[in-house]
This record gives C-alpha cells, structure tokens and sequence, in this order.
C-alpha cells in the first residue's frame, strides 16, 4: 500500500474511520492499488492486524494507471491530479458495456461506434476530498471539480502520466473494482 502511514494518519486526523477497501494511487510509479483490511475495528478477537500486513491492510491487487499530464495540484483549473484522502461519492456507468462512452456523465456512445478515443469511457467512480482546504471546498474541491477515476478510449498511455486531473484505468481493470467496492470506499492519492 502507497503510504499507508500518511494515509492512517490522515485518516486519524480528520476523524473518518477506515474502509474494508482502500485504493492507493502512486503518481510517481502511476499504479493504483486495492488493499483490503486485515482486521476488523471493535472485533476482540480480530482488532490487531496480521502479522506482515502493514498498518492492518494487504494489497490484493495492483493496475497500471495514468495520472494528470500536467503533474498534480489541488487548484480548479489546473488540470493536475488532487493529492490526499479521498472517497467514492459517486459511482456512474453500472450495467453498461466496455467502451460505454460518457460525456457529462451521461452515456452518449460507444468507443466501437465511431468514438475510439473518448476521454470518458466504460465506468466513472466520481471521487469527493476529504481534506477542507486541500481538496475540499473552495478552488480546491475535488469533487467540483470532476475528478474521477474512469476509462479511457486510449488505453496506450496508460502506466504514464496522460489525464487533465483525472486516474484512468483500462476497462478489464475499472469494471470489477466498480462492481466490488461500495460508495464511502477510501482513495488515497499521493505522489509517491
């Protein structure tokens, strides 16, 4: 898991419990994760996490991504990638195809029927900041600011830096994390 300290101190700090799920995303190595807790809060019996699991979690999986081509930034406008903790708010795009293509959240196509390299396509897991002031509220709302975790048309660039904000991921890869995790999931987004 990307900083796991930074992410369970954050999450200490602000008051917000931890998920069953976290997705870490590495700008630097442009991976996204999926860790599941080891442990259970509350549970006697099951309230240390196991050992070699770092801070309680263990990495299931991990994909290849892209992050923003202009590198990473809390500001509206910036078209860079929000840093810090964040969560699912919104989850858009269920039951429709692979290559499902949206545009103001609203399927408008697909990327076979003449729309190969939409920006939008196949999922869109709409993520809220969870920090005020650093990607909360104000120019630096990540949620206002439409960041997402989504498909692409393009999935070539993917494994470099290559959205204006956004975390893509290829459609084999987006559809079973969507499918999986539940709103209120926990996204850690740090530039390590």
């Amino acid at each position: 898991m990307n900083s796991p300290r930074g992410f369970l101190l954050t999450c200490q700090r602000l008051g917000v419990p931890p998920s069953r799920f976290v997705l870490t995303v590495s700008v630097d190595d442009q991976t996204l994760s999926l860790a599941e807790r080891t442990w259970r809060p509350g549970c006697g019996r099951c309230a240390r996490p196991e050992a070699g699991t770092p801070n309680g979690y263990r990495v299931v999986r991990r994909f290849r991504c892209s992050t923003s081509r202009f590198g990473v930034g809390q500001s509206e406008g910036s078209n860079r990638t929000p840093l810090g903790l964040h969560r699912i708010a919104e989850k858009i795009g269920g039951g429709r195809p692979p290559g499902a293509v949206f545009k103001s959240r609203r399927a408008v196509g697909f990327t076979w029927q003449g729309m190969p390299d939409a920006t939008i396509t196949s999922r869109i897991l709409w993520l809220e900041g969870l920090e005020p002031g650093f990607n909360r509220g104000g120019s630096v709302d990540s949620h206002a600011r439409y960041i997402y975790i989504h498909g692409t048309g393009d999935e070539t660039g993917l494994g470099r830096p290559a959205s204006c904000g956004c975390i893509h991921l290829a459609a084999d890869d987006l559809i079973p994390l969507f499918d999986k995790l539940p709103i209120g999931t926990l996204v850690w987004i740090s530039d390590r």
